[in-house]
């Protein structure tokens, strides 16, 4: 009974579970490992992203791998400093400093981000930081 009792408690909840998908997606951001960062996308993800628009767009995986990969040629240091992270159901909030260097100058640049997992899987990332490249 003990051992039930303990087992229970010990059982993840949707919610942290969730947050360890997060966790593991931007450590593979940090070792710019993009076909293990996109495996935690689902095939076709909406985004909501300043690089975007100011609409949702659908992005397929490749694509997402892409823009990824042109942005680690632009900065080859990117690197993303989780500072905080919490969940909500089938929600996960994420702030974050991305940081690196491009041409010899260094950035920092605050960024937060909702992502929407069902299944396993993030179908929704709505990304905000300011866009203006005055850095």
């Amino acid at each position: 009974m003990l051992c039930a009792v303990f087992t229970a408690c010990n059982t993840p909840t949707p919610e942290s579970q969730n947050e360890i998908l997060v966790r593991q997606m931007f450590e593979a951001f940090n070792r710019h490992d993009w076909k293990a960062m996109i495996d935690f996308y689902a095939d076709t993800a909406e985004f909501l992203d300043p690089g975007y628009g100011t609409e949702y767009v659908r992005k397929a995986r490749s694509e997402t791998a892409t823009k990824y990969t042109e942005m680690q040629n632009m900065f080859p240091d990117l690197h993303d400093e989780v500072v905080t992270l919490f969940s909500n159901g089938d929600k996960v909030v994420v702030e974050f400093i991305s940081s690196g260097s491009a041409s010899g100058k260094k950035f920092k640049l605050p960024i937060s981000t909702v992502l929407t997992i069902v299944n396993g899987k993030i179908v929704r990332d709505a990304t905000y930081y300011n866009n203006c490249n005055d850095w």
